[in-house]
């Protein structure tokens, strides 16, 4: 019985997050990004600037405001090229994924995700951001065809009443 209850907890959840649109992706607040750019700023080494950088970059892709999540989009594909160590690359994938993904430009999200789980398979972050992006087509999708059946319902009942009132 508690088994049962268990799987229609979670199914419930799951038709819960499907249509309130709820991601498991964490959102960063204006102060975090702020701190970020004061650490870049004082940054001395290179090897403290790339650092500092990175994480400036997941805040700016995490935040709320679209304009710091295009700024992280535009950092992270201008230094994608120069990377070289492999899971260097696979946290910048990943961050320009969420970046996308938070732009809503879900298409360019998989294809970097994608990308991300060539170098590395299981990292379940990546999967995780998989299918939370495929979740999202999906419900996309499903409502998109909801609003097209509506839409043709409405002009078959229209044409119907037409030709009705015309006998």
């Amino acid at each position: 019985m508690a088994k049962l209850e268990a799987k229609l907890g979670m199914m419930i959840d799951s038709i819960g997050n499907f249509f309130s649109g709820r991601d498991q992706l964490p959102w960063c607040d204006p102060d975090i990004v702020a701190a970020c750019e004061r650490e870049v700023a004082e940054a001395g080494s290179d090897d403290s600037m790339k650092e500092c950088l990175l994480r400036l970059s997941w805040a700016l892709v995490h935040s709320r405001r679209p304009e710091d999540a295009q700024r992280g989009i535009a950092m992270l594909e201008a230094s994608l090229p120069g990377t070289t160590d492999p899971l260097l690359q696979r946290e910048r994938l990943y961050l320009l994924a969420v970046g996308y993904y938070r732009s809503g430009d879900y298409s360019r999200s998989r294809d970097l995700v994608d990308r991300c789980l060539l170098i590395a398979p299981d990292w379940r972050q990546a999967v995780t951001l998989k299918k939370i992006i495929e979740d999202k087509i999906t419900k996309d999708g499903v409502i998109g065809l909801g609003i097209a059946a509506t839409a043709v319902g409405l002009v078959a009942g229209g044409i119907a009443a037409a030709v009705s009132r015309k006998k």
